[in-house]
């Protein structure tokens, strides 16, 4: 019987993409089914980022009253920085995708060995369950509190362009997201008490992302090493193309090339931590 040849890699054939994505798709399907049985959550959540996009906003629009027209600290209008912190506040919703939590809790209670003898990649599986948590924060949350304090305070409108640049860039720093939330929860490996390394992680995150305190505000020398390090693509780089502070097209494409490259390079990293922390895993209770 004449056929397609399937390539075969150390003797085992591979199968197409499509096929080895079908595989994942259940996890993300039965990360939805989870989450719907905990709608309770998107409440407490969607009001934690309203306080939490409260305080913040109203704080800085205090501290930008008054200021003159062309801008005031770091070149942002009262506007431009009430913008800027709102969407912070929301990108943080999306980046609340619970990896680390999830991880950490299947190494401590072994779970994770039971994945080892299926046919997937872990952490693939581990990206295709938390999409459904990323969509469901967007439009249950993220969308809601964006729609409250358009309503409450003036923004800044953006270009269409700068828009479109923004969905990209939001896409990276989801993944960016979901790397650093993996290698987190993937340090359950060394310790079996993760809580301090999961706060610890949110504190410098939330901080060098600029999503407390936009990069442009902070000093010369802090600000040089909080854009060198990956957490500015999953805040301050999406804002700086909403929000047209960027040098054309150059620029633009310098805050994607930076994402693209330290998404590249933290799965690399993932990738040799996974294959290390096997080999030391050891499954506590039955």
């Amino acid at each position: 019987m004449s056929g397609i040849a399937v390539p075969e890699r150390d003797g085992i054939p591979r199968l197409p993409l499509s096929a080895r994505v079908r595989h994942y798709l259940p996890f993300a399907t039965g990360g939805l089914q989870s989450l719907l049985q905990y709608r309770s959550t998107f409440v407490t959540t969607g009001v934690t980022a309203a306080a939490g996009a409260a305080v913040t906003v109203f704080l800085w629009r205090a501290v930008y009253a008054g200021s003159p027209p062309g801008g005031g600290p770091g070149g942002f209008t009262s506007e431009g920085i009430t913008t800027y912190l709102l969407m912070a506040q929301v990108l943080q919703v999306l980046h609340a995708n619970r990896v680390d939590d999830e991880v950490a809790a299947e190494v401590y209670r072994g779970d994770v060995a039971v994945m080892l003898v299926r046919p997937v990649s872990y952490p693939v599986v581990r990206f295709f369950a938390c999409l459904p948590v990323v969509a469901a924060n967007a439009v249950l949350v993220g969308v809601p509190v964006l729609a409250l304090f358009a309503l409450i305070v003036p923004l800044t409108a953006p270009r269409p362009v700068d828009v479109v640049l923004f969905l990209v860039s939001t896409a990276l720093s989801v993944l960016l997201a979901f790397l650093v939330n993996l290698l987190t929860g993937m340090t359950g490996f060394v310790t079996t008490n993760t809580w301090g390394v999961r706060m610890v992680k949110q504190s410098v995150v939330a901080f060098f992302a600029g999503q407390l305190v936009p990069l442009a505000l902070m000093p010369g020398p802090l600000a040089a090493v909080a854009s060198a390090l990956p957490f500015r693509g999953m805040v301050d780089g999406p804002l700086t193309l909403l929000l047209g502070r960027y040098d054309g097209v150059s620029g633009a494409a310098d805050v994607l090339a930076r994402q693209i490259g330290w998404a590249a390079g933290l799965t690399l990293l993932g990738a040799l931590l996974w294959r290390a922390s096997l080999s030391r895993l050891e499954v506590l209770g039955g």
